[in-house]
């Protein structure tokens, strides 16, 4: 148990910081921002907030990722062996980078709408009538990913769940009996 407890833990608490700065974000955040006063100042206090966020949001990406390597070698002979452990772990690795990939292009999203905030917008994914296009479509763009992003944070989650019930003597047992 000890050789996995810290890295379980990492792992599962980078997961949850993902999943929950993500899920605040898009309803706290963005929705408090929504309520400026200044078209202006909705977008930009939505933006600068995401970006006090995001060194926050990369440490917990990159160390999920070490976590995620220490539990891959201490479970290596487990991933090798056990009927559909190699596969879950693919398929999990997958769903990880591609929400990764997604978080990020968030980001340069966000980036764009912050420097075209003066035009001024309904709320943070909300874009206002006359506003250019290049804000327009980012801004519907992140209102997509503000609500994709959680989602791949909770699949990662049940998916490291999955992961640690395949563990379980029974199951481990019921992997390997045939081999």
């Amino acid at each position: 148990m000890a050789g996995n407890l810290l890295a379980r833990s990492i792992h599962d608490l980078t997961a949850a910081a993902w999943f929950g700065g993500s899920l605040m974000g898009a309803i706290g955040l963005n929705g408090a921002a929504a309520e400026a006063k200044d078209p202006a100042e909705r977008t930009r206090l939505s933006s600068r907030g995401w970006m006090k966020w995001a060194p926050v949001q990369t440490a917990a990406f990159a160390t999920h990722l070490i976590a995620d390597l220490a539990i891959a070698w201490e479970n290596k002979e487990r991933i090798a062996k056990q009927d559909g452990v190699a596969a879950d772990t693919v398929y999990k690795t997958a769903v990880t980078l591609a929400g990764a990939a997604a978080t990020l292009y968030a980001g340069a999203l966000g980036k764009k709408v912050d420097k075209l905030a003066d035009e001024g917008a309904e709320g943070a994914t909300e874009p206002r009538s006359g506003a250019s296009d290049k804000l327009q479509a980012a801004q519907k763009q992140l209102k997509v990913l503000q609500w994709a992003i959680p989602a791949f944070a909770a699949w990662v989650i049940v998916l490291g769940a999955k992961h640690g019930e395949m563990q379980r003597p029974k199951n481990v047992f019921m992997g390997l009996r045939d081999r």
